[in-house]
Parts: structure tokens; C-alpha cells; sequence
């Protein structure tokens, strides 16, 4: 038996089902005769996670309609296409794209993802991949095992799979394959208790496909791989493993298609946060993969998920120019390095916004970047608005010491500003928040936090300065200036101000917190001080409310601030009671 088979690892848009429909044909057109079946990843033709237009009745529709336009115009190929369909409370298909070929879904599902209603009623939805061929749909592969946790919350609006069986895949030339079809999470199955690969292999099959939207974090693709290898030493059959890529919301897709081959070695392997075309001939008669096993540094793979975070924020809602609040700081330099990168420079002007606090040097050091950088500067000085807004206040002001009210003003008529130039220009303000900061609600609602879209929200202090350190090496000169990234981190709002915390210290114990959930003995345990952990405890539970309200964070950790993770902003449970400081 012999295939030709491309996998193509493909940047949808949510909810552009005609665009992504185009673009599917265009890509079909342009695969031609070197494939007879062609693998598209989870969720190719709605985007994914299309959330809650999954809903809307025109959507499904259109949805429907967008499935059979694709089998009609692609009947020289088998396509696999990853879709939603909906079918009956008995688990029979309905509608249009249901009726054309057979439910072949998956089967019982256990774990976190039984019992799943699939939106309510007798409404059943399921995440699904349609087999096309001859110009109809001949087949559906439900998904098994819908995950909840983190940014998943796919039993919302899904049905597990019904019934788990291989799908038969008949190519112009050769015989028949027996494909042990299946998506994304039912590979994931260590916590459930439906094994979906054991399932299909117990079956018989001749090869394992799996289609993903599987997001980026900085461990996850060694877990892929780790996981492929456990199916495969135990099947000896080869994997397809066939990834969606780019960024969508918080979301950053890495594409990394995989092909394995039964004995586990890795035969080739598809870009890193790039669409890409990967042709794979059936049997796998190809030379086992040499540079492609190269996993990129830590680093350089924040930088690539954040680039194309800020890419395709940009490019899918139709913005065009970043703004920046340029203070002379490390965390600004950093975000105004990565969208130049993303944008281009061009595409990027930053604002610096000096006060009387400022010093002389940040505003150098604002302006060397800008240069290096290749950006636009432009400076609007604030301290006659400072001073002019605080004797406004003077009847509330009057009386009092000077604090946190009048520290805070001065990042809202930043926040202001920019918001106005972007709001002129119909821009898009980039917020310069780090992960550490946002922990600790060391930032200011509706001033530094003001923005739509927040490109290192996920990334502690410390990789902040590692980012930038990378971002000079790989250039091979100076972009980040070096007391931009040697001085003392200041928020400069008053005078002699320094920020209170130790970040070498602080920011691995704040990781920690969110994405480990250790015990304070555990902590104390490993060397931090009793005082300090109580302190971060109470400051992440008090800034709840105003991370409730910030600016989409791009996630590449295993635990961002956003939809990820979900804390009550009234909460009385552990060290958090104090009043919000705003």
C-alpha cells in the first residue's frame, strides 16, 4: 500500500469562514498532484477556539455550508478538515453537513470530559473532522475527550465522540489505509479513563493521525513528543501528528507537525510558529530528521510566540500601528523590540511622556532605543498636566500628604495620552506590564495597564531581562541600550523612587505560586522567607480585580493571567482581605 500524503499546518482566522475556506482551496490548488490526501488541524475551517460563536445558529450554518463548498471544490484529493458538526440527542447527524456521509464519531469518553451535554438539551455539537472525497463528505471522526482545564473549556459546547473506530481512506493510487483518526486532546490521555490511540490500535491500523490546535507554553512540545513516542512503542505504527499555527486572542499556536515512523524515530518535523506544507510518502521511505530535531532555546521560543502573538493580533483585527509608552525601562524597551520585530519599525511609534520625576537619562535612553530600534519618538511632557490636575483635585487633596493617589495620576495621563493618540490614529496601545508586576499589582489601572493588547503579561521579570539580553545577542549589537537593562528597575513617580521588590528573588517565587499552587511550607521549605510569602500571597489575591480588567495577555506558560485562570475578586479565603489599592 502506498499514499502521498501533505499535512498542512495552517493559520486560520476565527469566525472568517469564507477567508479560511479560500484559503483552504488555495492551498489545495497549490498541493495539486503531489498529495492524494491532504491533513488539515483541528478546527481549520471555524478557527479555534471559535468559544461562544459556537452559539449562534447562521454560524453553524454557515459552517455547514462552508463543508460541502470545500468537498465540491477539492474532488481529486482526500481531505481531512477540521470542522463542527451537530447532530441529534441519539447521536445520528442533522443538517447539512451531517446528512452528506456517516456519524462515525468516537466513542464512550471518561475523565474530565464525560458526562459533557454539549451546550444543553438535545443540542449535541461536536468538535469534529469531516473526510472528504469525490466531492462529498464520506465520513466524520468525532473528538473523544474534551478538555476543561486551563484555556480549554471545550465541554461548554461539546458532545463526546459517540463511537471510536479507524476511518478508511481510499487514495487514487494504492490500496485502501486503515487511519487511527483522531484530535488533539485524545492524544493528551493520561487523565482519562477512554484510551482513544489503544482503542483505534486494538482495531487495526496502518498509520496514527492526529489533528491539533494545541498552544504553545514553553514545555509543551517535548510533552508532544513524549506522548507520540508512548503510542508508537506500543503500536509500532508510524504518527502524523498535524498542528494548527498562529495566534488567536491570549492564544499563540506553534505549528510543529510531527511525523514518526513505527520504529519512533523522528522523520521530519514541521516550522516553528510558521505556516508550513510537510509532504510525507506512505511508507515512510524517508531519511530520519536531522536538523529539524533541533528544539530552539527557551528563549528564542518566548520570543517567536510573542512575535506572532503581536503579528496576528494585529493583522486579524485590522490594526495597523502600535503605540508605546516609552519610560527608559526595561519592560518597554522589551515589548518595543518585539513589535518592531512583529510590525515592522515603521509600524511602531513610541511615546515617551515625561513628568519632573523622570530623569534626564530615561528619556536618553528612550530616545537611543528608538534609534537603535528604528521607531518613531515622540515626547509629550506631563508635568503641567500633573500639576493642573492636582489643583483640580484640591478639594479632596487638600490637607493630605502626598501618596499613592498622586503617584498613580501620573501613569493615568499617560494612559490618556496614548489612548488618545491611538484612538486618532486608530492604533492599538501596547501595555508594557510583566507577569511579576501583575502578580503583585505593582501596575496602575487605567494608567500603565491602559492597552489592548499586553505582548509580555506572561513573562516574569527575570525572563524580561533574559529576553533582552537575547534580543542584543541575536542582533549582534546594542538595541536595548545597557543601562537600560543594568540600572535599578523605577517606576520613577516620585522622587528617589526604586521598585520594593527583588526580582531575582520574587519572580521565580510568584511563578511558582501561579502555576504551582505550593503549600507556604513547601515554599518556606525551599528557602523563602515566612514574611515574604505571606506579603505575595496577600498582594496576588488583592490584585484580582484589577487583572480582571487589563489588557489580553499572550500566553506562553503553562499558567497565564486571563483565561486560564479563574479567581473570585471577592474572596475571603487565605491572606487577601485588604482593600483594593488602585
Amino acid at each position: 500500500m502506498s499514499c502521498r500524503i501533505a499535512l498542512v499546518q495552517f493559520n486560520p482566522t476565527v469566525g472568517d469562514i469564507q477567508g479560511n475556506l479560500q484559503q483552504h482551496r488555495h492551498l489545495i490548488e497549490r498541493i495539486g498532484d503531489k498529495a492524494d490526501l491532504i491533513v488539515f488541524p483541528e478546527g481549520s475551517l471555524p478557527g479555534y477556539p471559535a468559544q461562544d460563536l459556537l452559539l449562534e445558529r447562521y454560524f453553524l450554518d454557515d459552517l455547514d455550508e462552508a463543508v460541502l463548498q470545500l468537498a465540491d471544490s477539492a474532488r481529486e484529493h482526500t481531505i481531512i478538515v477540521g470542522t463542527v458538526r451537530e447532530g441529534s440527542s441519539s447521536g445520528g447527524g442533522s443538517g447539512r453537513s451531517s446528512s452528506s456521509g456517516s456519524s462515525g464519531g468516537s466513542g464512550s469518553s471518561g475523565g474530565r470530559s464525560s458526562g459533557s451535554s454539549g451546550g444543553g438539551g438535545s443540542r449535541r455539537l461536536y468538535n469534529t473532522a469531516a473526510i472528504l472525497q469525490e466531492g462529498k463528505i464520506v465520513a466524520w471522526r468525532d473528538k473523544s475527550l474534551l478538555p476543561t482545564y486551563d484555556v480549554f473549556d471545550e465541554a461548554r459546547y461539546f458532545t463526546p465522540a459517540e463511537n471510536i473506530e479507524p476511518v478508511l481512506i481510499t487514495p487514487s493510487t494504492g490500496e485502501p489505509l486503515r487511519v487511527g483518526l483522531h484530535i488533539c486532546e485524545d492524544l493528551w490521555d493520561r487523565a482519562y479513563d477512554t484510551k482513544v490511540c489503544d482503542i483505534l490500535g486494538e482495531q487495526g491500523v496502518d498509520l496514527f493521525i492526529n489533528i491539533s490546535a494545541s498552544p504553545f507554553s514553553v514545555d509543551r512540545d517535548p510533552r508532544r513528543r513524549e506522548l507520540i513516542a508512548e503510542k508508537v512503542q506500543r503500536w509500532k505504527k508510524p504518527f502524523l501528528y498535524c498542528n494548527l499555527v498562529g495566534g488567536q486572542d491570549e492564544l499563540v499556536f506553534d505549528g510543529r507537525s510531527l511525523i514518526i515512523d513505527g520504529s519512533g524515530e523522528l522523520k521530519l518535523s514541521g516550522a516553528t510558529f510558521e505556516e508550513d506544507l510537510i509532504y510525507v510518502p506512505f511508507p515512510l521511505d524517508i531519511p530520519t530528521a536531522t536538523a529539524t530535531a533541533t528544539t530552539p532555546t527557551r528563549v528564542a521560543e518566548l520570543n517567536g510566540a510573542i512575535v506572532l502573538g503581536i503579528r496576528d493580533y494585529f493583522h486579524k483585527t485590522g490594526h495597523r500601528e502600535a503605540i508605546i509608552g516609552l519610560s527608559g525601562g526595561i519592560d518597554s524597551s522589551v515589548v518595543a523590540a518585539l513589535a518592531a520585530e512583529a510590525l515592522g519599525p515603521e509600524s511602531v511609534i513610541g511615546v515617551a511622556l515625561p513628568s519632573k520625576y523622570n530623569a534626564d537619562s530615561s528619556r536618553d535612553d528612550a530616545e537611543k532605543l528608538a534609534d537603535n530600534l528604528g521607531i518613531r519618538l515622540e515626547v509629550l511632557p506631563i508635568e503641567e498636566l500633573r500639576v493642573r490636575m492636582l489643583g483640580t483635585l484640591t478639594t479632596f487633596f487638600e490637607g493630605t500628604g502626598p501618596g499613592l493617589a498622586e503617584e498613580n495620576l501620573q501613569a493615568r495621563i499617560r494612559g490618556t495620552l496614548l489612548m488618545a493618540v491611538a484612538n486618532k490614529r486608530g492604533a492599538l496601545v501596547l501595555s508594557t506590564g510583566n507577569k511579576t508586576e501583575l502578580a503583585l499589582g505593582y501596575a496602575t489601572l487605567y494608567g500603565d495597564m491602559a492597552g489592548g493588547l499586553a505582548p509580555i503579561g506572561d513573562l516574569s521579570k527575570t525572563d524580561v531581562y533574559l529576553l533582552a539580553e537575547a534580543i542584543n545577542k541575536r542582533a549582534g549589537r546594542e538595541i536595548i541600550p545597557r543601562r537600560v537593562i543594568d540600572k535599578t528597575p523605577s517606576a520613577e513617580l516620585r522622587e528617589d523612587q526604586v521598585d520594593p521588590f527583588d526580582y531575582a528573588t520574587v519572580s521565580p517565587l510568584v511563578d511558582s505560586m501561579v502555576l504551582n499552587h505550593p503549600t507556604d511550607k513547601e515554599l518556606a521549605d525551599q528557602g523563602y522567607a515566612e514574611e515574604l510569602i505571606r506579603d505575595l500571597r496577600q498582594r496576588l489575591t488583592r490584585a484580582e480585580y484589577k487583572r480582571r480588567q487589563a489588557a489580553p495577555v499572550i500566553r506562553v506558560t503553562g499558567k497565564a493571567f486571563g483565561m486560564g485562570r479563574r479567581y473570585p475578586i471577592v474572596n475571603r479565603y487565605g491572606p487577601g482581605e485588604s482593600p483594593h489599592q488602585i
